[in-house]
């Protein structure tokens, strides 16, 4: 099974560290491989006042210290095709965003890093219906695609997860990724920030492994109500080892 974790948008160097250490124990213990991953921006905040993370530049600096320091593997999201090329330079996993995943030019330039490419489904999609973001990375020459369920819209400011969608992805990609943290959002529902339910993440992990999930996403934080991004639905950082226990 693949395992990716980390927090949701690079807060500081320390934070960084605090994670990647406590992953670099988990992986140790449970002989599992944690793929680190962390935003250096977050475009597509609720507000425009909402904190965006530190940059391009900077941030890809930043992960790249943890690949040094700590021996992670990495992943982080891009937003628009000129980033594709920096970022895999960096990076071993590129993230197209949900919002994001027909975006035909990303996709293109994510593909032609030749680094796996990871498409969060849209959620206004069906699994089936990813088929043609996986068909656009594929034909472009992405040497490994992974394809993420995340939840679809249900009425205003909800969300709900539909598990077919797994098996019908798995028809269409061998990896298939639950994102078990932003499929408990409540996108909008926090006066300007997304709201969550945060106590649901290890029943989803665990929903998702019974339709056949070979992949587990995992925002975490050592203080999630303190979190600058993604707070109420991050996972607790000391709660994350339980949850990774009952998966194996």
């Amino acid at each position: 099974m693949i395992f990716i974790a980390g927090p949701c948008v690079i807060e500081s160097a320390e934070l960084l560290d605090a994670v990647a250490e406590r992953l670099t124990a988990i992986n140790r213990r449970l002989g599992v491989e944690f793929v680190f991953k962390a935003s250096f921006d977050k475009a597509n905040r609720t507000s425009l006042r909402s904190f965006r993370g530190p940059g391009i530049d900077k941030g890809l600096r930043m992960l790249a210290d943890v690949r040094s320091k700590w021996g992670l593997r990495l992943l982080t999201d891009i937003h628009e095709a000129w980033q594709a090329e920096p970022a895999g330079q960096v990076v071993d996993v590129l993230q197209i965003p949900a919002f994001l995943c027909r975006q035909t030019d990303l996709l293109v330039a994510a593909a032609k890093t030749g680094k796996t490419v990871n498409i969060k489904k849209a959620q206004f999609l069906s699994g089936a219906d990813m088929r043609y973001p996986y068909e656009k990375a594929r034909e472009s020459g992405a040497s490994e695609i992974w394809l993420t369920e995340r939840g679809n819209s249900f009425g205003y400011n909800n969300l709900v997860v539909d598990f077919r969608n797994i098996p019908d992805m798995l028809a269409i990609a061998p990896t298939v990724v639950m994102d078990c943290t932003h499929s408990v959002q409540r996108p909008g529902a926090g006066d300007g920030t997304t709201g969550g339910n945060r106590e649901f993440v290890p029943a989803m992990a665990r929903a998702a492994k019974a339709f056949g999930a070979n992949g587990f996403f995992f925002e975490v934080h050592p203080d999630p109500d303190r979190a600058k991004s993604d707070g109420p639905n991050m996972l607790r950082l000391d709660d994350l080892e339980k949850v990774v226990e009952s998966l194996l």
